[in-house]
């Protein structure tokens, strides 16, 4: 789960980090009043949205009168901001922060991270801020520093400096160094969260280290212990389907393609989607409908899928394991009668009770495809959307 700017700011001014003045306004009149409670003569106004790289997109300004402020404001207010990380649908800015404009005379980079494969936090750090990390670590590696640590004892101090000087501060900026780099690392730790990434950290005209963005994210399966931070969630900045389906405890994640999958199980849902792109097609989404696969949490995933309007054919591919194939046909067939499916569904079931399960199928009078391998379903599925796809065509 991923938070806005302001939100991060506000969690990690809590771990003793400094932050610039700010505040968040949701109308371009509102925008102005945070600005004169902000005191001097440059304002940033920055549009929240869960991206980075806003800047070339057009969704950072930086004013120096209370009308610029005003006329930013109602610019970026509802504007659909699109950056690389956004895709092309992008994403609508509902509200923006208000921010003191701050005299830079350095900008860097600070990031802590889970590295799954060494089963460890990582601390990125480059005294070249300001610039997309991955472009950075791509045509200068050695510009990059990167320190492990040890979850089970923790970021020590002399890691902390280590990091602070190889980004180039002063010996006397030092004990703020440390303080910001451990209050970062403590938020990352006490919060669940998988990533807290500064960029920039900057470095003031005065020698002060101040934080002017900041990006948060969160582990999804430790939100039920984080009840403070759940309730940052802005849906309006996730896939709708993505939403809908985390509200009824699917796994979703909406993709390009146009066929429907409906699949229990992570490993079997990758797989199915890879023998889908193998036979031609590409698959609308990843859902993985886990192991209690009953006749409403059935249907309430076939509604899911079919919220998609480019979906032009499903797939259903469960293997009853602890569940039970003749469970699985009778929601299958609840559901499809219940939402009046028009358009061709292939189901392949596999394991427990399938020779019932594909009984309820035959039997159920509905024009339902099925299959008995993996491979097979694919083909079939690939197929029904390519006839779809003709009749679509010969219509127009």
């Amino acid at each position: 789960m991923d938070i806005h700017e302001y939100q991060a700011k506000e969690i990690l001014t809590k771990y003793g980090v400094k932050i610039a003045e700010g505040g968040l306004a949701y109308s371009p009149e509102e925008s102005v009043q945070r600005a004169r409670e902000i005191e001097g003569n440059v304002w940033v106004v920055k549009a929240q949205i869960h991206s980075g790289a806003r800047g070339k997109a057009g969704g950072i300004r930086i004013c120096n009168t209370h009308d610029e402020v005003e006329a930013a404001a109602e610019e970026l207010l509802g504007k659909n901001l699109i950056t690389h990380q956004t895709g092309p649908a992008g994403k609508t800015c509902s509200r923006v922060y208000i921010e003191a404009g701050t005299d830079i005379a350095k900008e860097l980079y600070l990031c802590f991270l889970i590295d799954r494969s060494s089963e460890r936090i990582v601390m990125v750090g480059s005294a070249q801020g300001g610039m997309d990390i991955e472009e950075l670590a791509e045509t200068d590696p050695g510009a990059v520093k990167k320190i492990y640590i040890e979850p089970a004892v923790g970021l020590q101090d002399y890691q902390a400096r280590e990091m602070a000087f190889s980004l180039g501060l002063e010996t006397t900026q030092l004990i703020h160094a440390v303080r910001t780099i451990k209050g970062c690392y403590r938020a990352l730790r006490d919060l669940d969260a998988n990533m807290v990434e500064i960029n920039p950290l900057v470095v003031t005209s005065s020698g002060e280290l101040i934080i002017l963005d900041a990006k948060m994210s969160f582990d999804d399966n430790a939100l039920f212990r984080r009840h403070e931070i759940a309730e940052l969630r802005d849906k309006t900045q996730g896939d709708s389907r993505e939403v809908a389906a985390a509200d009824h405890g699917l796994s979703y994640v909406g993709l390009d393609g146009d066929i429907g999958c409906m699949i229990n199980g992570a490993g079997l849902a990758m797989a199915t989607m890879d023998m889908i792109k193998l036979a031609g097609g590409e698959p609308a989404n990843f859902l993985d409908v886990g192991g209690g696969a009953s006749a409403e949490r059935t249907e309430k995933a076939f509604r899911l899928v079919l919220a998609d309007e480019g979906v032009k054919a499903m797939l259903v591919n469960i293997f009853a394991g602890i569940n039970r194939c003749d469970w699985i046909a009778e929601g299958v067939v609840h559901a499809v009668r219940n939402i009046d499916m028009s358009i061709p569904l292939v189901v392949r079931l596999s394991g427990t009770n399938v020779e019932e399960g594909q009984r309820i199928l035959t039997e159920s009078g509905l024009p339902i495809i099925t299959a008995n391998t993996l491979a097979e379903a694919a083909d079939k599925v690939v197929r029904a959307r390519d006839e779809v796809v003709v009749k679509e065509n010969k219509g127009k």
